[in-house]
């Protein structure tokens, strides 16, 4: 594995089993994607962005930029890992306030697409509750696997397998969020814990 950039992340580099996605590689992806969400929205004006934490906050920050249209940006916090490394299927939402959404047209945003609980509970709160004049979703990776919501992701940046994965924001545990890259984590220090 090439050697990152940054010395101090270079332990969490070692935690890796390879990378699947260099830095330079997220960004020029994140270009197409801007691209394609501006193109989509430049008639509709009221767009808003929601961001889901703690994962998708770095992937928001570099997408936004990338689209050349006026937008609100809100956020959401909600748990379905619960520590572990695989969703338990039942999301709870952190806070009670949900964004104002009103005759807005909305994309939730979220770092990872795996068994699609936690994207399905969202835009369907959010089309129950908080009337907007749409919902679409828009995620960083899309896992390569049999939903258990039947539920796909309308922008999306890269595929993946089926394996853990850390970086940009993706986390284990609340660690590895701040690797700029995104790569598959070593068994070793996932598994000693389940």
């Amino acid at each position: 594995m090439d050697a990152p950039r940054n010395d101090a992340t270079r332990p969490l580099y070692d935690h890796l089993e390879r990378l699947l996605f260099t830095e330079a590689e997220i960004k020029a992806r994140l270009v197409e994607m801007g691209a394609q969400i501006t193109a989509e929205y430049e008639d509709r004006r009221q767009l808003t962005i929601v961001t889901i934490l703690q994962g998708g906050m770095l992937f928001m920050a570099d997408l936004i930029r990338e689209i050349h249209l006026p937008m609100k940006v809100d956020s959401i916090s909600v748990s379905s890992y619960h520590g572990g490394t695989e969703s338990s299927g039942t999301i709870t939402f952190n806070e009670n306030r949900l964004p104002d959404l009103k005759d807005r047209h909305v994309i939730v945003l979220d770092d990872i697409l795996d068994t699609g609980h936690t994207l399905h509970a969202i835009t369907n709160r959010f089309r129950d509750e908080c009337n907007p004049l749409s919902v679409k979703s828009c995620v960083l990776l899309s896992k390569k696997v049999d939903r258990a919501e039947k539920i796909e992701a309308d922008f999306y940046g890269f595929e993946v397998e089926n394996e853990f994965v850390v970086g940009y924001g993706l986390d284990y545990n609340g660690e590895y969020r701040n690797l700029p890259e995104i790569g598959v984590l070593k068994p070793e220090f996932y598994t000693h814990e389940a």
